[in-house]
């Protein structure tokens, strides 16, 4: 992707193509499994605090996580292992800023079928249910939140999801817009499509860390050290 930006080539040999296909959409498909990981360690967290560390131990979570890497990687070398099968035979121009599954689809000549129940049970799979598991969790938490007696505590632990919400909305309101205009029969501008799925890709994983480190009390003491020392250094001038 950075060689056809920068040197403007944008011919991808057809091996390097499903690398490409395989990769992005296998940390793409563990972004939405993340953020389920992450709502449920808030719903342990907040629901049952007092069982906190006898219920996310260190083990369990590598446990956890390692199955998601596992699951993720083998089902989506499945779908993308299908496209050799296919024959090409008109242009070979693919529409996106990628090897995207569905624009190469588009190009077969033969029958995808198979090849677009693939997508679709992929799509509900790390898509759909994830969004189901992190609404169903959430309203357990505010359950767990509106119990509380003082409005301080219900500010603190919702204060603790805050990061976490905006991740959720970073990833899937783009994804919910290609699907609702696609599911209404509109057409997609394949420049809304490549701006969404950017959105989704790579917009959620740069800002997680920002957010998560911004939090830490230790990153917070070296930036107010380092603006406090930066305005002693060049004062404020008043205007006058």
């Amino acid at each position: 992707m950075i060689k056809t930006y920068i040197l403007l080539d944008n011919f991808v040999p057809f091996n390097l193509c499903l690398v490409q296909m395989y990769t992005y959409y296998t940390f793409l498909s563990l972004e939405p499994l993340s953020l389920c990981i992450l709502s449920y360690d808030r719903f342990i967290v907040i629901c049952f605090p007092l069982r906190q560390e006898s219920i996310n131990t260190n083990t369990r979570m590598a446990y956890i996580i390692s199955a998601v890497w596992f699951f993720v990687s083998t089902t989506t070398l499945c779908c993308t292992s299908s496209i050799p099968t296919l024959s090409f035979c008109g242009s070979l121009n693919v529409n996106s800023y990628f090897c995207d599954y569905a624009p190469v689809l588009r190009l077969a000549c033969s029958d995808t079928t198979s090849q677009w129940n693939c997508a679709t049970a992929l799509t509900i799979l790390f898509i759909t249910i994830p969004f189901i598991f992190i609404f169903s969790t959430y309203m357990g938490i505010l359950t767990a939140v509106f119990r509380m007696k003082n409005n301080q505590s219900r500010y603190k632990a919702l204060a603790t999801c805050t990061e976490h919400l905006i991740l959720v909305a970073l990833f899937f309101i783009p994804i919910f817009i290609i699907f609702n205009l696609g599911f209404f029969g509109m057409i997609i501008n394949p420049n809304i499509r490549t701006v969404c799925l950017s959105f989704s890709s790579l917009l959620t994983p740069c800002v997680n860390p920002i957010l998560y480190s911004l939090k830490t009390k230790e990153i917070q003491r070296r930036l107010h050290s380092l603006l406090t020392r930066r305005l002693s250094v060049h004062p404020l001038k008043n205007a006058h």
